[in-house]
């Protein structure tokens, strides 16, 4: 039977016939839908303009305006660039299909049915082939756009100057080069298979490929073209597999070593890289083999090709690692795999900037023949023990210094450093919902600012446990000069505020009255003309900014007003540390931020969550890292910048002057970072070391202290940071601010000092002391040292300290009775201090209760070797601890306002039920000591109970001793 064949409709064109009319809508009707479309399109056009009009006037406000250019002609040019390519892969795709569609084809069922989708295309091709080009093109563009950052790094690459120790590859092609290529690798593939996908489809409705139709199932330009593409898309996977092979230098893998294992292991060297190497040669070979159809048209060869391909990734690339791994690396995995991890420890030492730690041994254990008078004198000189908790006495410093119910104080004060003594600095800035009527001019216009700063002695109380403070009043006044006390900006103030115009500002209120002021700054954006407020308006939501009253002449509009979003706005590109901390300098109020680059891609460097790394008992959403990545495994603390309280001034410094990182960014945005010695000596003074890349580093040296790959491999040295034992959330102890003297310390003063603690994965004892140099002033600034103790001999860590506190019988009595009626016991910072081979604890005790809504420091726990002291001073605990004085008898604890006072109970009870209550607290107190070297937390929280409610029973019998009033003694 001959085959019927016949001369397919025109695919131009659309169909003859006649064409039914439909009824068009009136004129007006027109012309009132083309009126609300351009009104539409206006109006979106508008809103676009005004957050980019914003962004440009926010930017130019701050001197910042090259930022937002650099950036903003980087996006539209990756934008348009790789949007055009996707654009025009996909667009010349579809119009070769149409161009190569056959003239001729076979009557069947199945061209018939696509005869009508043919005819109803045919009208719309050449918009359908626009429509679908920009479409797929403003997709790719804007996801180009998104890789400014990887494209800046890639032109501005500056070489670290240290290989890998695979490739012996420069770093900065791992961290610069390689994130490129990738991002390359994958937009070539999105294009490929977008117009394979797209050549296809055209093909088949025109019948260039057939799928039920007699004859060939391809015509010899479909098949040409389609493996073309194809072609293109095994030479990608050829690249892909190429890069791959680098790639291994940076891979994250499952490791019984580290959690975060990142880098070759061998495996990876003797199984993975080989195979990758094999699979990119079939890979080419395979897309060949695609090139060689357009000579041969016919799929049989680069079919067989692929699925040899498919087959090899398989077999060479899953199946022959997983045999090595099991065969050759399990049975000896010390030693196959002790070399991989000796690169790992060195490049993540050096990536994280602790490859020059130092590991001293240290007994922890006091010397019991030491001459005690000796050791009560080191113990005033060898660290200046805070006792203000700035964790603690913020509520202190809002009862004392608020002054108004619309001021505030942070819930976490910050540690600076004035004439050498420590002290606890906070801002007294504005707080919205205190003000007497939220309404939007008092919320935007009238309380503006807070007002001054107020500082306290951190090692000293007065006589009732209030801080001693050096800066205080409204205005502040004390010793810290003058200076300008207006804070417009600070971690509390972020809403918007309207300055400068007709409506006057409250300045501060005091004794005669409330005194205005006009914001005289320089900084905001100016809401003079017409087109700025309709922007503001638009972008605030809040359409009164275009036209109140209030806003005349002169107004100026504050926002992006918090210490960290203003360093982050003005440097996208740097991580910023969690606790920027504020200081008086030069007659200004400076907030000082430190802030870190970064990557992903050092090679054979472990990976760090820095979300879950830099949390701690006090980690807040104020408090918390604002990681530009979280996931790294490289930092530095590069630059230190300030913002200006009161005119919102944001400067940088270089810091850390051979970072690369940083040099390449400084590349790409020339002149937004000054040279380091620009940094003021005035402002030298008040930097510090940085509290999250501390906390990034302690968690790193958990494992990485150890630099032995048998040992490290082994993990029986593998640390833990304790859990803070005065807080219940059961989270990682935060690190404190000390000025102090380590053991082998040659200088003869205190330094000012970050310090932690570790104790093993799993116990509770001490493994080690961690303290860095945190004044930039010595010459040993970012020293780390690490103070390892024996693990034959084992010494309390912080939360067997705090057990042993709540354990001592007269301790846990006076405990009870300082939180007796509505009082309150809060634990202060347990700070731990090396002394002559032993290890100082001190923690301050405070007590809020009765009528007072904030605490005050009532005792000083402190703990040498085995002796422990509860005294209402720390010269007094250390006398005791040392042996200079007895131990205070027990007092009735002093009466706050609003308490009822409390009658001591008898120094001899005589009583039976006293007696037994006390040898249940005995019992209990033993039940404790053992569940606590059994590791029974569960026995030993029971034991504490019974301790507790025993010594209630003693202290409710011992009252009952006592004459009642009037009744005589």
């Amino acid at each position: 039977m001959r085959t019927l064949a016949f001369q397919m409709p025109d695919r131009g064109g659309g169909p003859s016939g006649p064409r039914i009319r439909v009824g068009r809508p009136s004129r007006r009707a027109r012309t009132l839908l083309m009126t609300l479309g351009v009104l539409a399109v206006l109006a979106m056009l508008f809103i676009m303009f005004a957050g980019f009009w914003t962004d440009w006037l926010w930017y130019r406000s701050v001197d910042y305006s090259t930022v937002f250019t650099t950036t903003l002609w980087t996006k539209i040019g990756l934008f348009a660039v790789f949007g055009l390519l996707m654009a025009g892969a996909v667009g010349l795709n579809i119009w070769l299909a149409h161009r190569l569609r056959p003239p001729l084809a076979a009557m069947s069922v199945e061209q018939q049915s696509l005869d009508r989708y043919r005819m109803s295309v045919a009208p719309y091709k050449r918009w359908l082939l626009l429509g679908i080009s920009v479409l797929v093109g403003l997709i790719a563009g804007a996801s180009a756009a998104g890789q400014w950052k990887t494209w800046l790094m890639y032109v501005n690459g500056v070489p670290f100057g240290k290989k890998d120790p695979q490739f012996h590859l420069d770093v900065s092609f791992y961290a610069f080069d390689l994130p490129w290529y990738r991002f390359l690798l994958g937009f070539g593939f999105a294009a490929v298979v977008l117009s394979l996908i797209a050549a296809a489809v055209v093909h088949y409705l025109y019948g260039g490929l057939r799928v039920t139709s007699p004859g060939a199932r391809a015509s010899a330009a479909a098949t040409g073209h389609l493996s073309v593409l194809l072609g293109l898309f095994v030479s990608l996977k050829a690249v892909a597999y190429w890069l791959d092979r680098y790639g291994l230098a940076v891979k994250s893998s499952d490791f019984k070593a580290s959690d975060n294992w990142t880098g070759l292991r061998y495996v990876d060297a003797n199984a993975y890289l080989p195979a990758k190497t094999i699979l990119f040669c079939i890979a080419a070979i395979c897309a060949v083999l695609f090139f060689a159809t357009l000579w041969r048209r016919t799929w049989q060869l680069p079919v067989i090709g692929f699925g040899l391909m498919v087959l090899s990734a398989i077999l060479i690339g899953g199946l022959y690692p997983a045999i090595v791994q099991k065969f050759q690396v399990q049975p000896n995995e010390q030693a196959k795999e002790s070399p991989y991890v000796e690169k790992n420890i060195q490049a993540t030492r050096d990536a994280y900037g602790i490859d020059k730690t130092e590991v001293t041994p240290y007994p922890g254990s006091p010397n019991p023949q030491a001459d005690k008078n000796k050791l009560r004198q080191e113990a005033n000189t060898t660290a200046s023990v805070r006792l203000l908790d700035p964790n603690i006495v913020s509520p202190a410093f809002q009862q004392g210094q608020q002054n108004k119910s619309y001021y505030g104080f942070p819930s976490t004060l910050a540690v600076d450093r004035y004439k050498g003594q420590d002290t606890v600095i906070g801002l007294r800035e504005m707080n919205l919902a205190g003000i007497p009527k939220n309404n939007w001019i008092n919320d935007h216009f009238r309380y503006t600012h807070g007002y001054g700063a107020v500082a306290a002695k951190g090692t000293e109380v007065t006589s009732n446990g209030e801080p001693v403070f050096t800066e205080s009043g409204l205005p502040s006044k004390g010793n810290l000069g003058t200076y300008q006390q207006r804070i417009y900006y600070g971690e509390q103030t972020k809403q918007y505020s309207i300055v400068g115009g007709p409506q006057k500002e409250l300045d501060y209120a005091d004794d005669r009255g409330e005194k205005e002021t006009t914001y005289e700054g320089k900084s905001g954006v100016s809401l003079g003309n017409p087109l700025n407020r309709a922007a503001y308006a638009l972008a605030f939501s809040e359409p009164q900014i275009l036209y109140s009253g209030a806003i005349g002449e002169g107004s100026k509009i504050l926002y992006n007003r918090t210490p960290k979003e203003r360093v982050e706005a003005v440097a996208p590109w740097l991580t910023i540390d969690g606790a920027a901390y504020p200081a008086v300098i030069g007659g200004r109020i400076q907030w000082i931020v430190d802030a870190y680059t970064t990557t992903n891609g050092y090679p054979y460097a472990s990976r760090t969550t820095l979300g879950d790394t830099t949390a701690d008992s006090l980690t807040d959403s104020q408090r918390a890292v604002v990681a530009q990545e979280n996931r790294v495994n490289y930092i530095r603390n590069s630059v230190k910048a300030t913002v200006d309280a009161y005119d919102g001034t944001v400067k940088l410094y270089q810091w850390d002057t051979q970072d690369p990182v940083l040099k390449t960014w400084m590349k790409a945005f020339p002149k937004t970072v000054k040279d380091r010695k620009d940094i003021p000596p005035a402002l030298m003074e008040h930097l510090r070391y940085p509290q999250d890349l501390f906390k990034v580093q302690r968690e790193l040296l958990t494992r990485y202290h150890v630099t032995d790959p048998q040992t490290f491999l082994s993990g029986s040295e593998v640390w833990a940071v304790p859990d803070d034992p005065t807080n219940r959330e059961g989270n990682a102890v935060p690190p404190y601010y000390l000025s102090m003297k380590m053991p082998d310390q040659k200088e003869p003063n205190q330094v000012f000092s970050l310090t932690t603690t570790f104790t093993p994965n799993g116990r509770d004892n001490l493994s080690a002391f961690m303290s860095v140099n945190a004044d930039p002033g010595t010459a040993d600034y970012g020293r780390i040292r690490l103070l390892k103790l024996p693990t034959t001999n084992p010494v309390d860590g912080p939360k067997l300290v705090q057990a042993r506190f709540n354990s001592k019988p007269e301790i846990a009595q006076e405990i009870n009775i300082l939180s007796r009626g509505d009082s309150q016991v809060e634990y202060g910072n347990l700070l731990a201090v090396p002394l002559d081979k032993g290890m100082l604890y001190v923690e301050p005790v405070y007590v809020r209760g009765g009528g007072l809504k904030y605490p005050l420091l009532k005792k000083v726990l402190v703990t040498y070797g085995d002796q422990t002291a509860f005294e209402n001073t720390l010269e007094k605990a250390l006398d005791v601890v040392f042996g200079a004085s007895a131990p205070t008898t027990q007092q009735p604890p002093a009466t706050q306002p609003g308490d009822t006072p409390q009658k001591p109970p008898a120094t001899t009870p005589q009583n039976p039920t006293v007696k037994a209550a006390l040898a249940d607290a005995q019992k209990a107190i033993e039940a404790a000591d053992k569940a606590r070297q059994d590791g029974d937390w569960a026995a030993y929280g029971k034991a504490q109970d019974d301790l507790k409610a025993a010594l209630q029973r003693a202290v409710d019998a011992e009252a009952k001793l006592q004459p009642t009033p009037g009744t005589g003694g």
